[in-house]
């Protein structure tokens, strides 16, 4: 019989997208897990709340689910932005000691050059698509979405802030992972961001490059085995399918890789 995790799994969405029983962010990835025993939760923070407001949500989560679960701490997998809200938690809101493991996946922890650039257009231009965003998301069931605050929040400058004041804590194993695409028009979703990412930054997943996304215990850059690569939806199993049959070098369904990371954790007696 499968011997499971020793905590259970908190997975914390990233920008743009809420946690929904009717249209899931992780794709089969909870259900895979659970399939193996894993008890799965979820972050059900804002999608384009601040790194801190959301931060709080997901502290008061967190001591949510240590009291109801009965667990002495969790692993936490986040994707995106989710991993900044997840380590100010961690760092600033103090839950260290409720946290195992942070594995982050595609997070921008050393901010977008892109971004940068991005920044660089008019200001009203900005803040008008970020207020249209903030005003859907609301409609949607954000509480405080700050789409403007969120996206400076990704400058490689706004970065260097966060991780001077936002240590890593002594308590929790840190691990990260990296994506790219193989070819810009590998994911249809992220043709225009990957065109505009390579041009100042290189190979990338469609949002990210690696330079942007490796952290402590970084494990590198995983792609497909198929001639597509791994986008940013990708990692979370947006197309809610396998990428290829053959096997060979690189993953060739999103769920093997997130079972590959509980396995892992598993034998460092997470």
């Amino acid at each position: 019989m499968y011997e499971s995790l020793k905590y259970p799994i908190l997975l914390v969405h990233g920008m743009g997208f809420r946690d929904s029983k009717h249209i899931g962010y992780w794709g089969r990835i909870p259900k895979n897990l659970e399939e193996l025993g894993c008890k799965i939760y979820h972050g059900n923070q804002d999608a384009n709340g601040t790194i801190e407001s959301n931060g709080e949500v997901l502290a008061n989560r967190v001591r949510e689910i240590i009291a109801e679960s009965g667990a002495d701490k969790l692993n936490v997998i986040a994707h995106s932005k989710g991993g900044l809200d997840m380590r100010y938690a961690i760092s600033s809101l103090g839950i260290s000691e409720y946290v195992a493991s942070l594995t982050t996946i595609g997070t921008p922890h050393n901010g977008s050059l892109t971004v940068d650039r991005l920044l660089k257009l008019p200001k009203p231009a900005v803040k008008f698509v970020s207020a249209c965003a903030d005003i859907w998301l609301k409609i949607c069931g954000d509480k405080t979405p700050d789409t403007y605050k969120v996206i400076n929040a990704f400058t490689t400058a706004s970065a260097a802030d966060f991780n001077r004041n936002n240590p890593d804590s002594s308590d929790v194993y840190y691990q990260s992972y990296a994506f790219v695409m193989k070819h810009v028009w590998s994911d249809i979703i992220m043709i225009l961001p990957s065109m505009v990412v390579k041009i100042f930054e290189g190979q990338n997943d469609g949002l990210l490059a690696p330079r942007a996304v490796e952290w402590t215990n970084f494990r590198g850059i995983i792609t497909g085995n198929s001639g597509r690569g791994i986008s940013h939806c990708d990692e979370v199993d947006l197309r809610r399918r396998h990428f290829s049959w053959k096997n060979g070098d690189g993953v060739r369904d999103i769920t093997e890789f997130y079972v590959s990371i509980v396995n892992e954790l598993k034998e460092k007696g997470f």
